[in-house]
């Protein structure tokens, strides 16, 4: 009993000793900065994340409404007045609605298609660009937190050494505690950088596929102002199949029983 008391106490006294407010002591100013500046990617890199996730969300939730809904409409301006304002889906509505309006006022002979998919490709193109913004920040926070932290290691094994060459003593305990400490800043930066890659790569699946959903509503578009509303995506609606009763088998006692009889 004692002696595990004594092990307890020990370690209690170690993590006194030796921990992560030790180490940013220990490391001085170049700790603190470099712990700070993990800190600060690991809430922006949480930041993104949720904000992108539920702006994503959204417009996955826009495209189930559009696909069950939209082209009921008679036109495409009955259409877009069913959509939220400020939705992806409406941009592309009212930009291809502008284009259509604009044809008809230019001068130099242009086909219509040509047209009209170059300002719904544009309208694409400005919407994916809104999707990927923060991308690029999670991006390098994945590629430069290690390393970061790494550095903040380097600093205090440094340190760790130099106090060891001055108090003279190498043995294991005067080695072994100051350069783990200093690995503290290597887990750190470990930390935040693993949360950063899994967060891209997911937000990236997802808009990858909110593109395709974007991209086929914009050719249903254009294919709808191409052919003045002659050609547009079937609506298809389920109904009930009609169950009908099945006619009870008709058999003859002959038949039930396997024998036929003569009259």
């Amino acid at each position: 009993m004692s002696i595990s008391i004594l092990n307890a106490g020990a370690a209690s006294a170690a993590q006194e000793q030796f921990g992560f407010w030790n180490a940013l002591n220990n490391g001085g100013a170049i700790s603190y900065a470099t712990a700070g500046i993990l800190l600060v990617m690991l809430f922006f890199t949480l930041y993104i994340f949720f904000t992108k996730v539920f702006e994503q969300q959204k417009i996955i939730n826009q495209g189930r409404r559009v696909r069950a809904t939209f082209w009921n409409s008679n036109s495409l301006r009955e259409g877009a007045a069913k959509l939220e304002k400020n939705s992806a889906y409406k941009q592309l509505v009212d930009d291809g609605l502008a284009a259509q309006e604009q044809h008809a006022k230019l001068t130099d002979p242009v086909e219509a298609h040509d047209w009209l998919h170059g300002s719904l490709q544009r309208s694409e193109d400005t919407i994916n660009s809104a999707l990927g913004g923060g991308l690029a920040f999670l991006a390098t926070v994945g590629a430069t937190a290690p390393f970061i932290g790494l550095f903040g290691t380097v600093v205090g094994i440094y340190k760790a050494l130099l106090g060891i060459a001055a108090a003279g003593q190498a043995s294991i305990d005067k080695v072994a505690g100051p350069v783990g400490e200093a690995l503290i800043m290597t887990a750190f930066g470990l930390v935040v950088a693993v949360p950063a890659v899994l967060g891209y790569n997911f937000l990236q699946r997802r808009n990858k596929a909110i593109q395709e959903a974007l991209s086929a509503f914009g050719n249903d578009v254009l294919g709808y102002l191409a052919s003045n509303g002659a050609v547009k995506p079937s609506v298809s609606v389920r109904k009930a199949a009609a169950t009908t009763p099945a006619k009870p088998a008709t058999t003859t006692a002959g038949q039930a029983g396997g024998v036929t009889t003569k009259p």
